[in-house]
């Protein structure tokens, strides 16, 4: 099981980012996939998922109305939309994925880890 996060950069607040998570050894449709971040001096926290029983999405409460989840299974990945960027969006952004998660934004469900990708909202 692999992933790798991609898309990460420096933009002014209000503005927009997507990143990508590229996945493989897997079929993502059984694996819960969620995108998580870390902010420094913080804990890891969830940022968003797509439950692996329906293919639903859920958010954390500070992203709700900004972020928008998505997956496309051609291409193996996974994306986020980040729109209305603000300061304290700045953080490493991760993917990670689990089989046994259905709906999860708790870091410590999920077993397997991409490296993170840096988003700072910055003017």
């Amino acid at each position: 099981v692999q992933l790798q996060a991609s898309g990460g950069g420096l933009v002014q607040p209000g503005g927009s980012l997507r990143l990508s998570c590229a996945t493989s050894g897997f079929t993502s449709d059984d694996y819960a996939i969620g995108w998580f971040r870390q902010a420094p001096g913080k804990e890891r926290e969830g940022v968003s998922c797509i439950s692996s029983s329906d293919g639903s999405t859920h958010y954390a409460d500070s992203v709700k109305g900004r972020f928008t989840m998505s997956r496309d299974n051609a291409k193996n990945t996974v994306y986020l939309q980040m729109n209305s960027l603000k300061p304290e969006d700045t953080a490493v952004y991760y993917c990670a994925a689990d089989p046994w998660v259905v709906v999860g934004l708790s870091p410590d469900e999920y077993d397997y880890w991409g490296q993170g990708t840096q988003v700072t909202v910055s003017s």
